[in-house]
């Protein structure tokens, strides 16, 4: 019997993820459960459904969303961030949900309802390395939006993404305060204030299960750190 024939297409990947999720489910397990369905509910699909996206998978505090455009995928990457940081200041410190966001686009293998391929893994890791509360975007979905949306986009240059076999162009978007800022933003200005990169921590376990563990660590130190005005 021939092999079946892999079906594929070119789509926009939306990852995102919530951050600090793993502490906060250990600080209030119910409550966080709770505002988790409700932004989903109240924020995510209506948006999703605005921009014609189609969330392809939810997993814990994660998704996966597809769109047929670039610019819809970024649109609503920004009107989700916006949204979030509005219910954050209606519903106080302890029930702030801060996500990460990375979209790319490139081609797709679909099995039934689900995608696969380095098209949404390259989504995957560009969330991985965004900011909380921000957005990462690849070198292809930057041709597609820039000067399409009125957005500023500061690129980070060729990064090296965990389990990618190339490097990936990365842009980052600006200040989302400044909606009418150029799209073409070149360069980063140096902040006024002490700055911290906090590097991923090495799994030295040997057991590829425990990336989660490492990965959280990362992700507390950076939320703590977050709280701080002075940095």
């Amino acid at each position: 019997m021939a092999e079946e024939r892999v079906q594929r297409r070119l789509a926009a990947i939306l990852a995102a993820d919530v951050v600090g999720y793993s502490r906060m489910m250990q600080a209030d397990e119910a409550g966080t459960l709770v505002a988790l369905k409700s932004r989903r509910t109240e924020i995510l699909q209506p948006l999703v459904s605005k921009h014609h996206g189609r969330i392809i998978k939810v997993m814990g505090d994660g998704v996966l969303i597809e769109f047929a455009s670039a610019v819809e995928g970024v649109s609503c990457a920004v009107e989700l961030q916006e949204a979030m940081a509005a219910a954050n200041d209606a519903a106080g410190e302890s029930r702030c949900l801060v996500l990460r966001i990375g979209i790319n686009l490139g081609d797709v293998m679909v099995d039934g309802g689900d995608l696969y391929g380095d098209g949404v893994n390259i989504a995957a890791r560009l969330e991985g390395i965004a900011e909380p509360g921000g957005l990462c975007i690849s070198g292809s979905v930057f041709e597609h939006v820039n000067g399409t949306l009125p957005y500023s986009f500061v690129p980070l240059g060729p990064q090296t993404l965990k389990n990618i076999d190339r490097p990936i162009q990365v842009y980052r978007l600006a200040d989302r305060n400044r909606p009418g800022a150029a799209a073409s933003a070149v360069e980063l200005a140096v902040p006024d204030k002490p700055s911290i990169a906090v590097l991923p921590f090495t799994n030295m376990s040997g057991d590829p299960e425990q990336n989660y563990f490492s990965d959280g660590i990362t992700e507390d130190i950076i939320t703590e750190l977050s709280r701080f005005r002075s940095l």
